[in-house]
């Protein structure tokens, strides 16, 4: 069993808020994506009237299959997959669902109530998923990193700490009271090109979607996730090319990028290099059979 595997052996909670943490709506739409393929059922959910203001979060009205009105008011809502799904696809069994709005008051009572359900869902740990606008290029695989404060999934994962000051968001509040009651936590943090923000981002949902698939060991139905971000990359290409400014600062991003990924190969290559010298080192101290 591989390390990652190992973290992952019990339930994991995904966590994803739409707002201040979701450019593009990267993260939001992972977990969404997600929550579609394991036919997710609403465990528990907050009162919208405790922690939104409807003047920012505003209830939707929508349409039922007959024609009349649905209203869908903000919340947070703790999911798991289906009964039917785990009979037929054990491995998704132990993958639950945060997702909703980031609330607007009463963070501290949000936090506790959300540590509630999850600590009597029993879950073993927990990822959070979030998007950041970057000075990155649209054109070069998007950038994901993984980080986590807490040091047994560092040392399990080889994970760095996140070394962030500032301003945060509810997801760093419920990560710090899901460690101070032992649940590890972890952030899947995606870099997504900042002259695109307005847009829906499908291929920055998709590296997100690849790498909790490599966190837990699973694998989902893409679908049609690799059509869309190739057409989504295809129309800012199409923007560029009618954009003199636009396609000589994407340039410039694009060369930046290729240097650090270069430096970043050349400094990887001579971190094997060094690793397979020790080896010899190492082999050439130990006896051989015939000196035993």
């Amino acid at each position: 069993m591989s390390l990652s595997k190992s973290f992952f052996a019990g339930r994991t909670l995904l966590v994803a808020f739409e707002g201040w943490h979701d450019a593009a709506e990267a993260a939001s739409s992972a977990v969404k994506f997600i929550g579609d393929q394991l036919d997710a059922e609403v465990v528990s959910a907050v009162d919208p009237e405790e922690y939104y203001d409807f003047q920012f979060s505003r209830p939707i009205v929508t349409l039922d299959t007959e024609g009349k009105r649905q209203l869908t008011w903000p919340t947070a809502e703790l999911l798991k997959p289906s009964r039917e799904l785990t009979s037929e696809q054990p491995e998704f069994a132990n993958i639950y669902l945060l997702y909703g709005n980031e609330p607007a008051r009463r963070w501290k009572t949000f936090t506790e109530e959300i540590v509630e359900y999850v600590v009597d869902s029993e879950i073993d740990q927990v990822v959070f998923l979030g998007a950041q606008l970057a000075d990155v290029p649209h054109t070069r695989p998007i950038s994901v990193t993984i980080t986590s404060q807490n040091e047994i999934a560092r040392s399990q994962l080889n994970l760095d700490r996140s070394h962030y000051e500032g301003p945060v968001g509810i997801m760093s509040v419920l990560g710090m009271a899901f460690e101070k009651v032992d649940i590890p936590t972890l952030a899947v943090w995606a870099s997504v090109p900042h002259y695109v923000q307005n847009a829906p981002s499908p291929k920055a949902t998709l590296s997100m979607l690849i790498e909790i698939e490599k966190l837990l060991g699973v694998q989902f139905d893409h679908g049609s996730l690799a059509d869309e971000a190739f057409t989504w990359e295809r129309s800012i290409d199409e923007l560029a090319e009618a954009d003199e400014d636009m396609a000589g600062y994407i340039e410039q991003l694009e060369t930046t990028r290729d240097a650090m990924d270069s430096e970043a190969a050349q400094g990887e290559a001579i971190a094997q290099e060094f690793e397979r010298f020790l080896q010899l080192e190492d082999d050439a101290s130990k006896p051989d059979a015939e000196d035993k």
